[in-house]
């Protein structure tokens, strides 16, 4: 609401980002093959969006390149836009098309979930039930549930959860073949 756009501008934005990535991947010295989206309450949103919602592309862009990221990383993402969901008031009927949880179909990047059970936006129910649909179209879905913890619980001032959850991402990613270097990988800042 800052910049007044909707939440649909963000999406087309979210998966031209990644398209951008893709098509730019030898110039970036990435691998295109390997483009994990993440993201935190909305931007989890969003993130998940870019794999499974068809619709919300910018006018002109090249459709032939993949939006679809290769992984995903979500902590405290919005899944449910649709009714009794977060964001419904904004999002109306649009919901059967932007939501996605109501848009899990086959194929799905395989997906890490970090989850507060005191976040009032996401219920630890929907997150579970995002789990099991994933699971029922055969994408893989790993779902962390830390007790007691609120919305930012993750970020770096909690340098605790922070270690926790980035661990659990680097394992993740290597269980995946997403990171196949662990050796490469950046451990961050000394502990607090």
């Amino acid at each position: 609401t800052r910049q007044g756009t909707s939440p649909f501008e963000s999406l087309k934005d979210a998966k031209s980002a990644i398209r951008f990535i893709r098509a730019h991947a030898e110039e970036l010295g990435v691998d295109p093959d390997r483009i994990v989206a993440s993201g935190g309450s909305a931007g989890g949103h969003l993130a998940a969006a870019t794999a499974v919602i068809d619709g919300f592309n910018e006018e002109g862009e090249d459709l032939s390149v993949s939006c679809i990221p290769n992984g995903l990383v979500l902590f405290n993402p919005v899944f449910d836009n649709g009714p009794g969901g977060y964001g419904f008031e904004r999002i109306g009927d649009q919901y059967k098309d932007f939501s996605p949880l109501h848009n899990i179909k086959e194929g799905m990047p395989p997906a890490i979930v970090f989850l507060g059970t005191e976040v009032k936006l996401i219920p630890v129910e929907t997150a579970k039930y995002f789990q099991t649909v994933m699971e029922s179209v055969g994408s893989r879905c790993e779902l962390y549930l830390y007790e007691g913890k609120g919305h930012g619980f993750f970020n770096f001032r909690n340098y605790e959860m922070y270690e926790d959850t980035r661990d659990k991402t680097d394992e993740f990613l290597i269980s995946t073949g997403i990171i196949r270097d662990p050796s490469k990988l950046w451990t961050g800042y000394p502990a607090q």
